[in-house]
């Protein structure tokens, strides 16, 4: 139950083998930067780096000084590990090479 002059928000953080996601109750004016520590993620996860790792809401990157309404989803980004742009190409190019050795 959210206690009264509180809003509800979410932290979520995820990784190939864990994925987490912690309601809390926060004052209205909680930033998001605010929600992540609070949260206490931070302790859980060691390896984020709020300074190297994206945030946002609802999978829109935000600022950490972005207000936070209630039923939010704070979420925190792990770092890409492959260009996406260059991982199609590959595969593109893995697809019509395929294509054409096969059409002999």
């Amino acid at each position: 139950m959210v206690e009264q002059n509180k809003i509800r928000v979410e932290v979520a953080y995820a990784k190939p083998e864990e994925q987490v996601i912690i309601p809390i109750d926060v004052d209205p004016g909680t930033t998001l930067d605010e929600a992540i520590r609070i949260s206490g993620i931070l302790e859980h996860f060691p390896e984020i780096e709020l300074s190297q790792n994206r945030t946002g809401i609802f999978g829109k990157i935000a600022d950490p000084d972005t207000v936070l309404q209630e039923r939010d989803r704070v979420e925190i980004y792990r770092p890409l590990i492959a260009d996406p742009k260059e991982s199609r190409r590959k595969r593109a190019a893995k697809k019509g090479a395929q294509s054409a050795s096969g059409a002999d």
